[in-house]
């Protein structure tokens, strides 16, 4: 009896290491960036690329005017986001895509600060997130209130914990009608939280992966758009956003 038990609990054991190994393996791979061209991160007339272990940059060859620091999603490539940061800074806009620290925004949300990014008092700065990356854009405001001009969140439900409602901070928040991470519900229910100026952009038929180039995320539904057409309606939004004049 205590042999066949013994057994037994063996079994279930390697049943679950099993499972939680083959869902590790599926999760890393699910948030590597796929099908991203090596043409985005070559240099052209009008935008120069740069990579270092902190961020990729993009910077326009000509004279500008705002710059956009953007944080990546929870365990996501940063390389996932680099299709929409280079169209960005194709409109010429200067943009950080922020590498994080074991890719969680929670480890490495002060890097703008830290990295002394900021310097630049005729610039107009733009902090942009998706998912986690947006909750800890919203951090960082929450934290540093005059650091940054304009607030972009994409694909999230945040701020939940914090309350931005008192900023004069310009924001928008993007996000996708049949997103399964961060629901239409949860957002709306957090709305308080932001400015009461705050514009509320939905995409329909977006989800909430293909707001980058990765894999299906867990909990995540089925987009009823193209990944391209997903990026291309983020893209317009955005830009207006951050080119506007007041």
């Amino acid at each position: 009896m205590i042999n066949k038990k013994w057994t037994f609990k063996k079994i279930i054991g390697v049943i679950w290491i099993t499972g939680g190994l083959i869902l590790f393996t599926w999760l890393f791979y699910s948030y590597q960036a796929h099908g991203v061209s090596k043409s985005f991160l070559q240099n052209s007339e009008q935008t120069q690329v740069q990579e270092s272990s902190d961020f990729y940059l993009f910077t326009p060859t000509a004279t500008y005017k705002q710059v956009l620091f953007f944080y990546p999603g929870a365990m996501v490539d940063p390389k996932a986001y680099v299709p929409l940061c280079r169209r960005i800074a194709d409109n010429n806009i200067k943009v950080y895509l922020i590498k994080m620290p074991f890719r969680l925004a929670s480890k490495g949300y002060n890097k703008p600060k830290e990295l002394l990014l900021l310097a630049d008092t005729t610039k107009t700065y733009v902090l942009a997130g998706h998912s986690e990356g947006a909750k800890m854009a919203a951090q960082f405001i929450y934290e540093n209130p005059n650091l940054i001009d304009r607030l972009i969140l994409i694909g999230s439900s945040h701020p939940r914990d914090i309350s931005l409602s008192n900023s004069k901070i310009s924001v928008i928040k993007i996000y996708g009608s049949n997103d399964g991470v961060a629901k239409t519900s949860s957002i709306m229910r957090n709305k308080a939280n932001l400015p009461p100026s705050t514009k509320f952009i939905s995409i329909e038929g977006a989800n909430h992966s293909q707001f980058g180039y990765y894999g299906f995320q867990l909990g995540d539904h089925v987009a009823n758009i193209s990944r391209e057409q997903q990026q291309a309606a983020t893209l317009k939004y955005m830009v207006e956003f951050i080119k506007k004049e007041n």
